[in-house]
């Protein structure tokens, strides 16, 4: 299994419904609204490589308003117990 995070800039006006669509789109496992230099972040779980162009070129990047997108590609998950001690560093 891929895990791709794609980081859309839309157009303000669009950002509510982008959100609804892409949440909607194959491959597609969550969506959030998120501060800073992107507006929405869209976590795909694909079966392969090849399913990344479909799912961004022909999926996201064709929806009306959404004007530019980064993907990254995860290398790999960490346990959540793992996750959950990081955020208590320093705390003994």
């Amino acid at each position: 299994m891929v895990t791709a995070i794609v980081l859309i800039r839309a157009k303000g006006s669009r950002i509510p419904a982008l959100g609804e669509a892409i949440a909607e789109l194959p491959h597609v496992a969550e969506v959030y609204s998120v501060t800073g230099p992107f507006d929405l972040v869209a976590i795909l779980r694909l079966r392969d490589i090849e399913e990344l162009d479909e799912a961004v070129t022909q999926g996201i990047l064709a929806l009306e308003g959404v004007e530019r997108t980064e993907t990254l590609l995860a290398f790999r998950t960490f346990p959540r117990r793992l996750l959950d001690q990081g955020f208590a560093l320093g705390g003994g």
